[in-house]
């Protein structure tokens, strides 16, 4: 079954540039996964908060991106760059047509 992903990043002060960078680095990576079927960035229309929208085939695809050597790195830049954890929410498709 398909698994969404939402993500909302607030950068710190000064730091949006460099959140930027990053989020761009973990895009270019999630989009080379096999289980991926989608991994988008947005910036919310004030220009602060980046929002990652990301789509895999299933749970096991999902596990696969969070132990992917681009995903380490870029948590591990985030905690320097953001102003307090990313609000997540993870959703399962709903089969309309069962």
């Amino acid at each position: 079954m398909p698994v969404k992903i939402v993500a909302f990043l607030t950068p710190k002060p000064g730091r949006e540039a460099d959140l930027d960078t990053a989020v761009r680095a973990a895009v270019a990576g999630a989009r080379t996964e096999p289980g991926n079927l989608r991994y988008d960035a947005w910036r919310e229309k004030d220009g602060v908060r980046i929002v990652i929208d990301e789509l895999y085939v299933d749970h096991d695809a999902v596990e696969a991106h969070r132990n992917a050597a681009h995903y380490i790195a870029f948590r591990g830049a985030a905690g320097d760059l953001l102003a307090g954890p990313p609000e997540v929410t993870v959703v399962e498709e709903i089969d309309v047509l069962a």
